[in-house]
């Protein structure tokens, strides 16, 4: 057997790791392979005979191109957050990889905050606290000491897991409303649905930048479910310090359903969807 094919099976032995590195680094599939892929050239191209851990040394060449993706993304200007909603969320129906991608144990609210970190940040958070790396292997991805390492972690760290604005005891019960009011949603359950909702309700919504107000259980109820195929997509995080829910279709926000609970059930409902109220949102991840 030649040298490049046993290099070759080496490197598929650790391509489900590897693009399980890229794709919490990236937040896409396709750019994740596309980390793996230039990750094996530059493995064919290296004399690796002196290398001892191929794992860790493909792991730092995966995070370096990740790093080198998300740097070229930030100079790009490009943009995390879409402005048609209701067209990626049409692309992200016709894509099953992708949906049970996001339904891992990455999760779609971790994905959504993990945007909002500095390329740096994310590299040193998902190696650090995803991946078990220590900061003194990170160091040399991201040209930081081993303590700014450490510092950039605890920074990411913060703004993952976030800061309730209520007590864990309130946080919990306005957890159990809102998985209810996904799970009535998933299912078409509109008896469900109006149990939860307040029967004075308001539902706001900037749809398409036209602002329209909802009143009343049964009519916001019956809105709720035309949107149910989109519940799939959504998952419960910390939107200001209490529980929401994100809709975040290929790991990209798209929607933000901001709740007032009283009393059990949802005396109001806002629907945003408008980007620059999306970045204005201080977003984090229930339960990390």
């Amino acid at each position: 057997m030649d040298e490049e094919k046993v290099l070759a099976e080496r490197f598929e032995a650790y391509r489900r790791h590897l693009r399980g590195v890229a794709y919490r680094m990236l937040g896409s599939p396709t750019e994740a392979d596309d980390a793996v892929q230039e990750a094996w050239l530059r493995l064919s191209r290296s004399d690796t005979t002196g290398v001892n851990n191929l794992a860790g040394w493909l792991t730092t060449v995966v995070s370096r191109v990740c790093l080198d993706m998300l740097r070229a993304r930030r100079s790009r200007g490009e943009e995390t957050l879409h402005v048609n909603a209701q067209q990626q969320l049409a692309e992200a129906a016709s894509d099953p990889e992708q949906e049970m991608l996001l339904a891992d144990s990455v999760g779609l609210a971790l994905l959504v905050v993990l945007e909002t970190l500095t390329p740096a940040e994310r590299i040193a958070f998902v190696l650090h606290d995803m991946f078990d790396l220590p900061f003194e292997a990170i160091a040399p991805v991201v040209g930081r000491s081993p303590i700014a390492v450490r510092q950039l972690a605890s920074r990411a760290r913060r703004r993952v897991c976030g800061a309730a604005a209520v007590p864990e005891t309130e946080l919990g019960r306005q957890r159990r409303v809102v998985d209810a009011f996904l799970a009535a949603s998933r299912s078409g359950d509109f008896n469900a649905l109006v149990a939860l909702l307040d029967p004075d309700i308001v539902l706001r919504a900037d749809a398409a930048g036209v602002p329209i107000q909802i009143q009343g259980a049964s009519a916001v109820a019956t809105k709720a479910l035309a949107y149910s195929r989109n519940a799939r997509f959504a998952q419960p995080a910390l939107v200001n310090g209490v529980v929401g829910v994100i809709v975040a279709p290929h790991g990209r926000l798209s929607v933000v359903l901001d709740f007032k609970i009283r009393d059990a059930r949802i005396a109001e409902f806002d629907v945003i969807t408008d980007p620059v109220r999306l970045r204005q949102l201080n977003l984090a991840v229930l339960g990390v």
